[in-house]
């Protein structure tokens, strides 16, 4: 199903009769499939609602870069189109900023919260990295001085396209020139600052050796979000509720009951 929201083109999936309504909001460069063995696991029970984020899935670009309180703008207004305030959340990832942000500004519309893998915290700047980011500010500013010389331009181009590519990050690269600011701007977002607004009551399920969302986030999570408990999956990583769906789907109807 679609439907225009927020000058987007916005793509999205429901599934099941009965029961409470759930929200899925997948990680960033994932999308509704990352969900399905969770959402066939909860259809029987629950009415479920799985959206493809802005540039994600079946949906259309943003019209101008976003930053979170965009993306969560939109799910809000989704929500209140469908009719299916409050609902629970179950987020991942880069999902897990936008179910923090709505959580924190619009209580209302959410009940509880399952956040695995969750962003939306900070990672402090190690001297590598800042040596890294340093060197490549030097070299950007460089070649956008050499751009302005008219026989130069093309190499000039050229050269900074291969320096964003050495130094930007795979789902960087990945993405459009015009998504590419989206992306700088939702992540250079540090959302610690929400954690104390937020009244649902929340789950954290964490994968132990997550290098994505490091387990410290979820750590922090639990400890400054009023209402929350974090349950640990062993030796995973930041997919943990996917390779472990089973199990997650076990700790996710326990925690909903």
């Amino acid at each position: 199903m679609q439907t225009e929201l927020c000058g987007v083109t916005l793509h999205y999936e429901q599934y099941g009769e009965s029961g409470g309504n759930i929200l899925l909001l997948h990680g960033w460069g994932c999308s509704i499939k990352h969900f399905e063995p969770i959402i066939h696991a909860l259809e029987s029970d629950y009415r479920l609602t799985a959206v493809d984020f802005p540039a994600h899935g079946g949906s259309g670009e943003p019209p101008f870069p976003w930053g979170v309180g965009d993306f969560a703008g939109c799910v809000s207004q989704l929500i209140t189109r469908l009719g299916i305030a409050p609902c629970d959340i179950i987020a991942h990832s880069f999902g897990g900023r936008v179910a923090l942000y709505l959580a924190a500004n619009e209580p209302s519309l959410v009940n509880r919260l399952v956040l695995t893998g969750c962003a939306g915290i900070r990672k402090p700047q190690t001297e590598a990295a800042k040596k890294k980011s340093e060197q490549y500010q030097r070299l950007k500013k460089l070649y956008q001085s050499i751009e302005k010389i008219k026989p130069l331009e093309g190499l000039a181009r050229k050269n900074l396209k291969a320096l964003r590519e050495k130094y930007g990050s795979a789902d960087y690269n990945a993405l459009s020139d015009e998504m590419k600011k989206t992306f700088v701007k939702v992540i250079g977002e540090d959302l610690s600052p929400l954690l104390p607004r937020i009244q649902a009551s929340t789950l954290l399920v964490w994968g132990e050796n997550d290098q994505d969302t490091p387990l410290w986030m979820g750590q922090k999570m639990e400890k400054e979000i009023p209402d929350a408990g974090l349950v640990i999956f062993e030796n995973d990583d930041h997919f943990a509720y996917l390779r472990q769906w089973p199990r997650f789907n076990a700790v996710v109807r326990a925690f909903l009951k």
